[in-house]
């Protein structure tokens, strides 16, 4: 009999033991955000908690699934919901990217974009136009001429298409061809050109007469490296004076920005870079200042953003730089792409940065000091004004 109820007993506290264990599991499981920012004081540590409630979000879930009368993909309701919640925080800075378009940002900034054939396009007279063609590259290896009109790809008409439409129609895979119809001095031509592993590095270059003409496409992890290269080459064939073309230029890394200004610059502030929590960071000018005391002009335009205003500012407030053509875009914040599971991408927004003189373009822009337009009756006649205003800039006394 006492054998009996020793083993009941034993019974009833193994219970007890199993129901405990699931009660800590489901409140650690739950509510471990909140056990989080209670003990960590206790050991020094600082954590920043948050919690969504998801409650509603969970009932407008279960309503749709009740009432919807389709077929409801749940992987696709989570992915839209993601976006939408960094779509909420109102930052147009601040992105969530799927794995797709997280392979796709990360492609563009690098200047990977896959099977192509190394032209760029523009619309000119209304009609998709070849602007120029990348050196080795498929486009001028095959032939095709800067001011060559595309009137079709694959047999379509391009009548009425924009460049982004134009070009995507010409990308594919890598390997297979693309047959496109050009207008050539009256006259239609065809190519059939065989896509390729486009190289696009950000930087190319140009001497007219004794001014060198840098233009620079983005910031990434090889511009400084393109850029010295440029100006040493251009300097070697005899380059007085110099021109940076930074139109369309949306930025790309910070890190890149004190290199290209150290071109000009030795040791001088370039950008200082402050976080919400007061920390601050001053980014000095580095590297040979192989252009400085050249005269030099740069060309911006309201697609010149970011990494690109960090210099035109530094340069600007140096008094080492003519800045002529149009007010830039306005960005003055700094991102952080924060890799997330199954290759998804946040990009964030994390500090604001100011130009030598503490100012913050955010909305705002730089003006040039000589303001020069570009329309689109200048494109269709093949005329730059901005660039025939940087050139007079150089040139003057």
């Amino acid at each position: 009999m006492a054998m009996e109820k020793k083993v009941e007993l034993s019974r009833i506290y193994l219970a007890c033991v199993v129901l405990g264990v699931l009660l800590v599991g489901f409140v650690l499981g739950t509510r471990s955000n909140q056990i989080v920012a209670a003990v960590a004081p206790l050991f020094g540590a600082r954590v920043e908690t948050g919690v969504l409630d998801d409650t509603s979000l969970q009932d407008v879930y279960q309503t749709l699934k009740e009432h919807y009368n389709g077929k409801i993909d749940d992987d696709k309701l989570i992915e839209g919901a993601k976006h939408g919640m960094i779509a909420a925080v109102g930052d147009p800075y601040t992105v969530y990217f799927d794995k797709k378009e997280a392979d796709e940002f990360n492609k563009e900034l690098s200047g990977d974009i896959g099977g192509g054939i190394g032209a760029e396009v523009g619309v000119r007279n209304g009609q998709p136009t070849v602007i120029r063609t990348l050196p080795d590259n498929p486009a001028e290896k095959a032939g095709l001429h800067a001011g060559d009109t595309i009137l079709g790809v694959n047999e379509e008409s391009t009548d009425g298409w924009d460049a982004d439409k134009t070009v995507r129609a010409i990308r594919g895979e890598v390997g297979t061809t693309v047959k496109i119809t050009v207008l050539r001095d009256g006259q239609p031509k065809e190519f059939t050109i065989t896509r390729e592993e486009i190289n696009n590095p950000s930087v190319s270059s140009d001497l007219k007469g004794d001014i060198g003409v840098i233009t620079v496409s983005r910031f990434d992890n090889e511009t400084v490296g393109l850029v010295r290269k440029a100006a040493n080459d251009l300097k070697s064939r005899g380059m007085k004076k110099t021109i940076i073309d930074f139109r369309g230029n949306g930025g790309g890394y910070l890190d890149a920005a004190p290199g290209v200004a150290g071109m000009w610059l030795r040791d001088k502030l370039v950008v200082s870079v402050k976080a919400t929590n007061g920390g601050e960071q001053k980014l000095m000018s580095n590297g040979d200042t192989i252009l400085a005391g050249l005269k030099t002009a740069v060309i911006v335009n309201p697609g010149s953003a970011s990494a690109t205003e960090i210099v035109t500012a530094a340069l600007k407030h140096y008094k080492v730089a003519t800045i002529v053509g149009e007010k830039t875009f306005g960005k003055g914040t700094v991102q952080e792409l924060v890799p997330l599971a199954n290759g998804s991408l946040l990009k964030v927004t994390i500090k604001r940065w100011y130009t030598p003189s503490g100012g913050n373009v955010n909305k705002n822009g730089i003006k040039p000091d000589v303001e020069a337009g570009l329309t689109q009756a200048d494109l269709d006649a093949s005329k730059d004004p901005q660039m025939d205003a940087a050139v007079n800039a150089v040139n003057q006394p």
